[in-house]
């Protein structure tokens, strides 16, 4: 396809002589956008449209293909420059000149588009002809990359806009199409490796020390549950920190505060794109403004709450969310795929050496590397996300996760965790393993088919400043090694004896938010609710849904690939992991949003101990998923003790109130107890089982979630029955306070408030997971909602961390009131046997 314009939806005449007019449509989901892409037939002279509606982040989908009349060519009769042939050449002027200042300020030489056919006729372009030729005779990851920006090239500019009508090009046809040979070509001669090329330069690099020093440590995978030593190392700086902003948020001397009572406190954001980027800073800029913000030990973040946190850490955030605020409102008002504003920051310095140094150590460095999608949209998003609105104060300090590590040393900061997943699909291991044992192929896939049912099959990593981890391997490496090759949990060396460079952020950009590596099962919840309306849906949905199994095993594009550090170890690692993990080369990994939109699991980690999580769930459709309530299953098949059971949007049908005081009126030792404060607690409700028109009320209340939501689990053993009971919405600070009380969660979901209106979530078509583009008006908007929203449950918040504190100081004295008593036990003891032993002493009796 030659070029691709947004196109409204209307009706259209192509040409004088067209019968009759063709109206574009489409069954785009509310809030996409639908694409019409012209391929130009040079034999019949016809364009052939093609209808797309852009879903899953970046995903075309074919829906229309029309056969147009031939076009009628206004320009073939006059020997004067089409009116169009004027629009583009006066652009080419004005980028020309723009270049050429640019070119002088960053002291470059200058940079001139070919604007016409002639112009890649001439000696440059039979260079690059040959070069292209070169190269695609290497079947290395760089050589392919390089045939396929050639390929490109030839065929944009192979486009002939003389033999389309003015009247039609002028239409359909941007401007920018007619030069995007142009900056293809720039792009191609910075990357053709010749001397002084960008991509020689950015190669050379890669092998400085003194601009890359991690390319002479040496790497090997870590093998522990334990947290590494740079994180336990910041835990106890932290601490010095949260506890002078737990003293200034709670309003409590300084002085009064122990170390052992300060909560150990995690925020996470949710994932959901632009909508979780924008929503999500406007919530931690609340929590910033209120103090809270100070006093949390982890932050955690799946697809746009990564991105959050990356622009946190940047020289562009600079730690600071209302200027992290100020640069959205600058820079997202430009879809990220806008050719004009990607290709030129691609093809102009600094921002080209910036945005493709991380691509061309991965391709240069691996002959095996995958070039995909992941790929390109990650350099979009460092594109439109990682650059300043002047566009020539970028820092390369902000390319690496790594380098975060300065702003945690001292413990100022929060430390920050992304999330991906990988989809461990074994199916065909099981039916292979049932082929062995001698069972039957249809067992051994109904075997597989229960495999796959369990969370397992998505393994989440977490990318920290320090390290990769991943639970289900028990298994890491530094994050400064990520893209290094491993083999028997040991670095493989290279020929030059320095190691690669640390993968760059906006490759880990791509892959933390690459939703559009969904499988069809996902895809097809994405759009479910849009077709629910259509004719035939039921038959179809049943259909569909009858083959989820198989659907959920399907990815229509591949996930990214970094190399594999459990290769070769399955020796070391858990009999539990899955065999290809030590056989495969390379992990695919994708947006955590497939396991869980909420990252929850790494703040369970054992050693982080977490005492309160506070969640903003800026995700699609927050009462359908359910994200919180899938966090349960997590906490059984781990063990974790103190997860509150049953969080979450309440079922419908369920009723919460009666259920949970006749589960906790169960607790006891015996069968007869039970069944006696089951019936107590139902005569409490009118008797019978049937609650008064009160109780109804309060279920009625409880089927919905408000702006700010509290659980708290329990640490305590029980008996009967095996599991604690679902847990109840904290109502009163006391339920906090209770010895054997857990972990306390605070859910924050995006709802429409009154006090912000005609901002709605679910409504919004701005709002829409696959909207990248939001004008400074509307970002306002959505963080406006999400101020607003954090001021509704504030105080409450305020009043469980209180309690959560006023609860870790009683049992600290508890505990020190023991330990008092023991050693005053032993003082006794020790005393009575000095006396014993001591003719000199005795008692008065003697």
């Amino acid at each position: 396809m030659h070029y691709i314009h947004q196109f409204p939806r209307h009706t259209f005449r192509l040409s004088r002589n067209a019968p009759r007019p063709y109206k574009l449509t489409t069954l785009a989901p509310a809030g996409t956008r639908s694409f019409a892409v012209f391929r130009p037939s040079r034999r019949r002279k016809i364009l052939r449209p093609f209808i797309f509606t852009l879903i899953a982040g970046g995903t075309l989908i074919p829906l229309v293909a029309l056969n147009l009349p031939p076009l009628h060519n206004e320009s073939s009769s006059s020997g004067r420059p089409s009116h169009t042939r004027d629009l583009v050449s006066e652009h080419a002027r004005k980028e020309s000149v723009t270049d050429r200042e640019h070119a002088i300020q960053r002291k470059e030489r200058d940079i001139v588009i070919a604007t016409s056919q002639e112009s890649y006729a001439g000696k440059g372009g039979q260079e690059l002809q040959s070069e292209s030729q070169l190269e695609s005779a290497d079947t290395s990851a760089w050589g392919v990359f390089s045939a396929k920006v050639a390929s490109v090239k030839t065929s944009v500019a192979s486009v002939d806009w003389g033999s389309v009508g003015n009247s039609v090009a002028n239409f359909i046809v941007p401007d920018w199409a007619k030069i995007l040979s142009g900056y293809i070509l720039k792009l191609q001669q910075e990357l053709s490796m010749s001397d002084g090329s960008l991509a020689f330069e950015i190669w050379e690099e890669a092998h400085d020390p003194s601009i890359n020093p991690e390319i002479l440590w040496k790497s090997s995978v870590r093998v522990s549950g334990e947290l590494c030593d740079e994180e336990t190392d910041y835990l106890v700086a932290r601490g010095k920190h949260t506890k002078k902003a737990l003293a200034k948020y709670l309003d409590l001397p300084e002085n009064d505060i122990h170390p052992d009572d300060v909560p150990r406190i995690a925020i996470c954001g949710s994932g959901g794109g632009l909508r979780a980027l924008v929503a999500g800073t406007g919530s931690f800029l609340s929590a910033q403004d209120s103090g809270l913000f100070d006093c949390v030990t982890y932050t955690a973040g799946v697809s746009g709450s990564c991105w959050l946190q990356t622009l946190y850490f940047s020289s562009l955030g600079k730690r600071d969310h209302a200027k992290l605020i100020n640069h959205l409102k600058a820079r997202l008002g430009v879809h990220i795929a806008f050719p004009p504003a990607a290709l030129d920051l691609l093809t102009s310095a600094p921002t080209n050496k910036f945005l493709l140094t991380g691509l061309i150590e991965k391709l240069r460095s691996n002959p095996e590397a995958d070039f995909g999608l992941v790929d390109i949209y990650g350099l979009l998003l460092a594109a439109r996300l990682l650059v300043p609105r002047g566009e020539l104060d970028v820092q390369s300090g902000d390319l690496k996760i790594s380098n975060q590590r300065g702003f945690l040393s001292d413990g100022a900061n929060p430390m920050p965790i992304y999330s991906a997943v990988r989809h461990e699909i074994p199916i065909e291991e099981e039916i292979d393993k049932g082929r062995e044992d001698h069972v039957s192929t249809e067992s051994s896939r109904e075997q597989a088919r229960e495999i796959a049912k369990r969370e397992s099959w998505f393994q989440w990593f977490e990318f920290t400043p320090y390290e990769l981890w991943c639970e289900e391997l028990g298994a890491g490496i530094p994050t400064w090694a990520i893209g290094r090759r491993y083999r028997n949990g040991e670095e493989i060396p290279r020929e030059t004896g320095t190691a690669i460079p640390e993968i760059k952020v906006p490759q880990l950009m791509g892959i933390w938010g690459s939703a559009f590596c969904a499988s069809l099962a996902h895809y097809y919840k994405e759009i479910r609710p849009v077709v629910a309306g259509l004719a035939g849906f039921g038959g179809i949905d049943q259909l569909i849904e009858g083959r989820n199994e198989d659907l959920i095993k399907v990815h229509p594009i591949d996930p990214a690939m970094i190399p594999n550090y459990g290769l070769g170890m399955k020796m070391q690692l858990p009999s539990t992991c899955p065999e290809s993990i030590f056989t495969s080369d390379y992990l695919q990994l994708m947006d955590a949003g497939m396991s869980n939109n909420l990252p929850i699991y790494p703040l369970l980690r054992p050693g982080r101990n977490v005492d309160i999580i506070i969640a903003f769930d800026a995700s699609a459709d927050i009462k359908t998923d359910n994200w919180l309530s899938e966090v349960d299953g997590y906490a059984r098949q781990r063990g974790i003790k103190g997860w509150p059971l049953g969080t979450g949007w309440p079922k419908s049908g369920a009723k919460p109130s009666l259920t949970v005081e006749e589960l906790e009126a169960a607790q006891s030792v015996s069968a007869e107890e039970a069944s006696k404060r089951v019936a107590e607690e139902r005569e409490k409700h009118g008797g019978g089982g049937t609650p008064d028109s009160s109780v109804a009320k309060q279920e009625k209340a409880e089927s919905e979630l408000g702006y700010c939501t509290v659980w708290v689990g329990t640490t305590e053993e029980r008996q009967f029955p095996e599991e604690p009971p679902p847990s109840k919405r904290v109502e009163e600070d006391w339920e906090l306070m209770k010895p054997d009380a857990g972990i306390a969660v605070i859910y924050f979901p995006l709802l429409p408030n009154e006090k912000v209106p005609g901002v709605d979530p679910q409504l919004s078509d701005f709002m829409s997971t696959w909207n990248f583009i939001y004008t400074p008006e509307q970002v306002d908007k959505v963080v406006s909602l999400a101020r607003a929203n954090y001021e509704e449950g504030q105080e409450q918040t305020k009043r469980t961390i209180r309690a959560i504190y006023e609860r870790k100081k009683a049992k600290r004295l508890e505990r020190e009131r023991i330990e008092e008593m023991r050693r005053f036990q032993e003082r006794v003891r020790a005393g009575y046997t000095a006396s014993e032993g001591n003719s000199d002493h005795g008692d008065h009796f003697s």
